[in-house]
């Protein structure tokens, strides 16, 4: 009595469809990363451009703030500040201490503005009234985080004015750059890449160990 040959087996065809696509979808998010890695290279030489410069722009009160204005050199009148902003930060010689954002009232109607006046060594407001101020444009403290992003909930933020000068009693916060923006774009499109690879070799050695009689 012979054995009755098995018939041979072959690749399974959904499962091999299905991880084709998710290493494909993990492809397109990688070179989708490097293309997000050229844009924020010349998003940030736009900025590092915008600080050389040395003219006034009109503070941008009504947010979403362009990119062309971030790093600019602007000045805006508060009339009174309304509210005290508190945040742990430093100053322009790398010591630490409390970061003071001022919500400046206008106006007497309309938005107001964001100033940072200065550095302080604990969480007391200064005796500051308000008035002239001139300094650097930068993004607000209330970013939108990434779930607000990606879920569409996302409120565009407000722009601040760090000032160049410190209202009396605190010291001159260090003011952002260009630099300080982060371009984490070549990781990320590494670890997509990565990730397909893996997935792809794991599979092809599963397939292949079940292939086999």
């Amino acid at each position: 009595m012979t054995d009755t040959p098995q018939a041979p087996r072959r690749w399974p065809v959904i499962p091999t469809i299905v991880v084709l696509f998710a290493v494909a979808a993990m492809i397109a998010l990688g070179v989708w990363q490097l293309q997000r890695k050229g844009e924020k290279e010349a998003l940030i030489a736009l900025y590092e451009r915008n600080m050389a410069m040395s003219s006034l722009v009109t503070y941008p009160k009504l947010p979403p703030v362009p990119d062309a204005m971030l790093f600019r050199k602007s000045s805006v009148v508060c009339l009174e500040p309304v509210r005290w902003d508190s945040r742990s930060g430093i100053d322009r010689k790398g010591q630490s201490g409390i970061r003071m954002i001022a919500d400046c009232r206008t106006g007497a109607e309309g938005p107001g503005v964001l100033v940072d006046v200065g550095i302080a060594g604990d969480f007391t407001p200064p005796q500051w009234k308000g008035g002239t101020v001139q300094g650097t444009v930068v993004p607000g403290p209330e970013q939108p985080t990434v779930i607000q992003r990606l879920t569409g909930r996302a409120v565009p933020a407000r722009a601040m004015l760090v000032a160049d000068t410190p209202v009396p009693g605190l010291r001159a916060s260090e003011v952002p750059s260009g630099a300080d923006v982060p371009n984490n774009h070549l990781a990320y499109a590494f670890q997509w890449f990565f990730f397909a690879a893996v997935a792809l070799i794991i599979y092809i050695l599963a397939v292949r160990r079940r292939l086999q009689p």
